[in-house]
């Protein structure tokens, strides 16, 4: 999927837990872990807003779009070009 969403790198900078950021976004650990990890179909606009508020940061911090190879699965990051 072209969406790549960057919860990790937020977290990271943070110094969050991901079981501290669901807990005050709200949300359950696993459908948070299904979110981070690119597996889910949709994000409510109201989850999207509550992980902003306690990461502090712009919805476009969280997601990106990638555009897809030929293959379609998404393009390599510049930063990942040449990586094995």
């Amino acid at each position: 999927m072209p969406i790549v969403v960057d919860i990790d790198v937020m977290l990271a900078r943070r110094k969050m837990a991901v079981g501290t950021l669901a807990e005050r976004v709200g949300i359950t650990p696993a459908n948070l872990a299904v979110l981070k990890n690119g597996r889910a179909k949709a994000v409510r606009f109201t989850t999207l807003a509550a992980l902003c508020e306690v990461l502090d940061c712009q919805p476009g911090d969280l997601l990106r779009w990638e555009p897809a190879d030929s293959d379609g699965e998404p393009a390599a990051a510049p930063d990942e070009v040449g990586r094995p």
